[in-house]
């Protein structure tokens, strides 16, 4: 499936539809989030979190630029790229060495590492309206259109 929309109408359900991407996901796996300030892209990302089994906060990598968050599993990276002025400034903190088959790669303003990041296998876009979000997820890969088919599977039956 190639793109997929649902709309939440409380902070509780976008948690909940981060759970279920997290459980459609696996290593090498590379999810864009996009969405303006505030749109909800760190709580979905502890919705995904909590799938794999992280039980504390989650906070926005904003500062730190990426979170990380071992399991036996797979690594999930939590990247926020707003402060970057320069998409080389990540070549400079080695950013290419995070993106292999055994991590996850969560991509906040995945725009700021234009040409330096590699393309997603899901993006997701939250639109905030109100108290509502509308969320898009867009299946980029095979991979990646396998994982929205199984989120529009899993959010369908609810």
């Amino acid at each position: 499936m190639k793109e997929f929309s649902v709309l939440v109408t409380s902070e509780d359900e976008l948690v909940a539809c981060g759970e279920q991407l997290g459980k459609a996901l696996n290593g090498g796996l590379v999810v864009y989030l996009r969405g303006d300030l505030g749109a909800g892209k760190t709580t979905f990302s502890r919705g995904v979190l909590h799938a794999f089994g992280h039980q504390g906060p989650v906070k926005s990598p904003t500062y730190t630029l990426v979170e990380p968050y071992g399991f036996s599993e797979v690594t999930v990276y939590h990247f926020d790229l707003y402060r970057i002025a320069d998409p080389e400034e990540l070549e400079f903190m080695g950013i290419r060495e995070y993106f292999d088959q055994n991590s996850v790669c969560l991509l906040e303003w995945p725009d700021k590492g234009e040409g330096v990041i590699p393309k997603p296998d899901v993006e997701l876009t939250i639109e905030k309206r109100r108290q509502t979000r509308y969320l898009q997820f867009s299946g980029e890969s095979e991979r990646g259109q396998a994982v929205v088919a199984l989120v529009a599977a899993s959010l369908t039956t609810q």
